[in-house]
């Protein structure tokens, strides 16, 4: 069940989706999904790193923060995060979408879509430049919308992974699933 403009707020008022409630505004509450914001952070990998991503190794990346804006240049990516620190409870789950105003610059965000359960700290967003012109963006605009769902019971299992309490743009931690250690 996806939950409404109502059953949001409530939750944010209850301290049961957003950690820093102080910070929202308004025009964030959508009638079925809040409008996240870009924080200062930024990441993208390095380039002076292997020519082909492994996987299996650690990528290194260079982080930065701005105050005023960020240009992404044509065809490029970047992480960035958001200004909300979230605090799911075990029974909701989020799906990370892009804003129709952003998406129809040819700005793709995403998370790679999913929030799990009982997941806490700032959401992770890959930024693509689909378009052949840098695109600036300022800290603090929407950039992003978060579509809350209720889960029938609370999970068996619930969310306590490599991104729990991640705070800035937070790199890919794929080398570090069991499935690709090296036997």
């Amino acid at each position: 069940m996806v939950l409404s403009d109502k059953e949001i707020k409530r939750l944010i008022e209850e301290e049961d989706l957003i950690i820093n409630k102080e910070d929202l505004t308004e025009e964030q509450l959508q009638n079925t999904s809040l409008d996240l914001k870009l924080g200062h952070d930024f990441a993208y990998i390095k380039q002076n790193s292997d020519p082909v991503i492994d996987v299996r190794k650690e990528l290194e990346y260079t982080n930065f923060t701005v105050e005023d804006h960020v240009i992404i240049q044509p065809h490029s990516f970047m992480l960035a995060t958001t200004t909300e620190i979230l605090n799911l409870p075990k029974d909701i789950t989020a799906f990370v979408e892009g804003r129709s105003s952003i998406g129809r610059l040819g700005l793709f965000s995403e998370n790679a879509g999913w929030v799990d359960a009982n997941f806490r700290g700032q959401i992770t967003l890959e930024l693509f430049n689909a378009t052949n012109k840098p695109i600036k963006l300022y800290p603090g605009m929407r950039i992003c919308q978060l579509v809350f769902a209720k889960t029938n019971e609370v999970p068996e299992t619930v969310y306590n992974g490599k991104y729990q309490d991640q705070t800035g743009a937070t790199g890919s931690q794929i080398s570090r699933d069991n499935e690709l250690e090296v036997v």
